[in-house]
């Protein structure tokens, strides 16, 4: 059965600003339904890296607040912390960037919270039935939320084609072990040169794999199980994070970590995607490069599902813009993230949620 996607343009007029459509898409997709009193209410977002533009304006998120809180949800934001090192793998410099891009209390009138802790160690191991993971680390502030509103820059993403709803609450609440597994099946390996024999790796491996001697670190592969613990735990960087990973795979681990993250909040959780400032990058990239098509709107939706596959058909509706990563495709080209990531095949995603329940490819478009 088709999903229900509520969808508003651009435009705006005295008296219906953007921030009023934004209140309106809330109330028309249901979301006051997911939101009992005293619920503690997850905000996920991309708080943006340094140095990014592209990402939600904070003003957006005041007027969500603003609903949660008119439902007597008490609402916090919330994003986990990063696998590579930027400005945001800890909790300190999280938040202290997503306050240098605005996201302030008195801007937004919520507490943020780092889902997964100081340095990614808080999360829950979720039990599912998938095809890569048996269980994944969810962030444990998602995990305990009660409810959720899942807030997404719809845009392009070098790994999965694009990154909407499944790619925010997927590889955006797992913990930083869990994104690692996401990232990569290939095992672990330390670089003795720039090991130090902290043997901080030692306390964080569950399967009792690593053994330190003449204060260099070393693996067992008959005993690891690839979980990442040690990649994101060591101080100097001697165990890499390894980004190698077949394309398909890292797209289908996506939505078996958004199985995780719903598993406890079944009718719960609400979607909403901005498809503006469509970049050809992901957020967490410390630029924004110009967008491949003009802004389309704002969409709404139960379904994460239906929601990207609305969003994509949207965007390969519009003409690709002169001047950005789409130049030579002499504007006329059917699929915009194929031309950006020609080697990606982005369909991936959708098929597989859809497959495993996550939701449905076929939508009802709904203009508010």
């Amino acid at each position: 059965m088709a999903a229900d996607v509520y969808f508003t343009d651009m435009r705006a007029k005295n008296g219906e600003s953007l921030l009023d459509k934004v209140e309106k898409l809330f109330d028309r997709a249901g979301f006051k339904n997911i939101i009992q009193p005293k619920d503690l209410v997850a905000v996920k977002l991309h708080f943006g890296e340094s140095g990014n533009t592209a990402y939600i304006r904070p003003q957006f998120f005041r007027r969500l607040v603003k609903k949660v809180k008119e439902c007597e949800g008490r609402p916090f934001l919330t994003d986990a912390n990063t696998l590579y090192v930027g400005t945001r793998s800890n909790a300190v410099d999280h938040l202290r960037t997503a306050i240098e891009n605005g996201f302030d209390y008195a801007v937004v009138d919520a507490p943020l919270i780092i889902a997964d802790g100081l340095n990614g160690k808080d999360y829950v191991k979720v039990k599912i039935n998938g095809k890569h993971f048996s269980e994944v680390n969810i962030a444990s502030a998602v995990y305990h939320a009660d409810s959720m509103l899942v807030v997404s820059h719809f845009k392009g993403h070098e790994a999965s084609g694009f990154g909407g709803a499944i790619k925010n609450l997927g590889m955006g609440t797992g913990s930083r072990s869990g994104k690692q597994m996401m990232h990569s099946s290939v095992l672990p390996k330390v670089d003795a040169d720039k090991c130090i024999g902290c043997t901080k790796c030692t306390h964080w491996c569950p399967a009792d794999a690593i053994t330190v001697n003449e204060k260099v670190a070393r693996i067992s592969e008959e005993k690891c199980i690839g979980c990442g613990e040690c990649t994101v735990t060591c101080p100097a960087h001697a165990i890499a994070i390894n980004w190698k990973t077949d394309p398909d795979d890292f797209q289908e681990k996506m939505v078996e970590y958004c199985i995780g993250a719903m598993a406890n909040k079944k009718g719960k959780v609400g979607f909403i995607t901005f498809v503006m400032n469509v970049t050809p990058d992901c957020d967490c990239c410390g630029w924004s490069d110009a967008p491949i098509v003009n802004d389309v709107g704002i969409l709404a939706s139960m379904d994460p599902v239906a929601l990207d596959q609305a969003c994509v058909d949207l965007v390969n509706k519009q003409k690709a813009l002169p001047n950005t990563r789409l130049d030579g495709y002499h504007f006329d080209i059917d699929d915009k993230f194929g031309g950006v990531h020609p080697m990606i095949d982005w369909a991936v995603q959708l098929a597989y949620g859809a497959e495993i329940g996550l939701g449905t490819r076929e939508y009802n478009l709904i203009k508010v």
